[in-house]
């Protein structure tokens, strides 16, 4: 996720530097083919490339709109997340308080969880702290953070079948557990609905054709305004249209990213310090203009 106190122009240059050489080298191409006799006496009207652009302009404001409800979405999601671990262990240590055991390996697993569904989502090889405690308590399938929820279950109705809570507390604690459930399930759908690529094939084509025909729409005699103009419109309108393609995915492991791995850490201070333990990490300070 980006952070306010510093932003990196340079990546945004990187993402569409192929793009950039491209319409450069379109402009020239253009300016110069404007310039020669058979094609000089073309004229349009400048109405028809402002018309053009205007469409452009609607058509990525409704794109850059759609990812950032989706950037925000995944946001939201983690959250609820945040909040939803805090109060399954808060529930846990106040139903049993009897069994502090029963809250750590509650803690633990949960923390776990949060690391694991994070991984799992950007297609990370799960960390060691994950991949320890997986091979430690014999965790498998093809689905690791809905395997780890199972533990849950599994330990919720161990503790009700032992006499330990009531069948009321025992739907609560369920509850949180759906609500953990229920937040996986919409960070795995925004990861698997991929935003229809007729619709980058579309802008890509209006924008070109935009370049192609603005020279055609200003005076002839000033070619340097014409090719200056071909070169900076498209390319305003390609940096935005980059920006919402990199925002409408946000757990692809980029600067844009939703900050799982930095909530994962706040998740795992905040449970080791609910359930008493004295060892608990520091947070890392983050230098970048992002965090992951």
């Amino acid at each position: 996720m980006l952070l306010n106190k510093r932003i990196s122009i340079g990546y945004f240059v990187r993402q569409i530097k192929y793009q950039i050489i491209l319409i450069v080298f379109f402009a020239f191409f253009i300016g110069f083919l404007d310039d020669i006799s058979l094609f000089k006496k073309i004229s349009i009207p400048l109405s028809i490339p402002a018309l053009l652009g205007t469409a452009v302009s609607l058509l990525l404001a409704f794109r850059t709109a759609q990812s950032y409800e989706r950037w925000w979405e995944a946001r939201t999601v983690w959250g609820a997340i945040v909040n939803d671990s805090r109060s399954f262990i808060r529930l846990v240590r106040q139903f049993v308080p009897e069994l502090p055991e029963e809250s750590r390996l509650v803690a633990e697993r949960q923390i776990v969880w949060v690391y694991a569904l994070g991984e799992a989502l950007r297609k990370q090889v799960f960390s060691d702290k994950v991949k320890n405690y997986l091979q430690s308590h014999n965790i498998t399938g093809t689905n690791i953070p809905n395997a780890i929820l199972d533990k849950h279950s599994e330990q919720i109705r161990k503790i009700a079948a032992e006499g330990h809570i009531s069948d009321f507390k025992e739907v609560q604690l369920n509850e949180v557990l759906m609500r953990l459930c229920d937040s996986m399930g919409k960070c795995e759908r925004l990861k698997n609905t991929v935003f229809p690529r007729a619709y980058s094939i579309l802008l890509h084509t209006l924008i070109y054709v935009f370049a192609f025909l603005l020279p055609f729409g200003l005076e002839d005699s000033q070619l340097t305004v014409e090719i200056v103009t071909t070169i900076i419109v498209p390319i305003i309108f390609i940096t935005i249209e980059k920006t919402a393609i990199i925002m409408q995915d946000p757990f692809e492991n980029t600067p844009v990213d939703t900050p799982m791995t930095a909530l994962a850490q706040t998740i795992e201070i905040n449970l080791l310090q609910m359930i008493g333990e004295k060892n608990i990490p520091a947070k890392k300070e983050n230098d970048s203009y992002f965090e992951m």
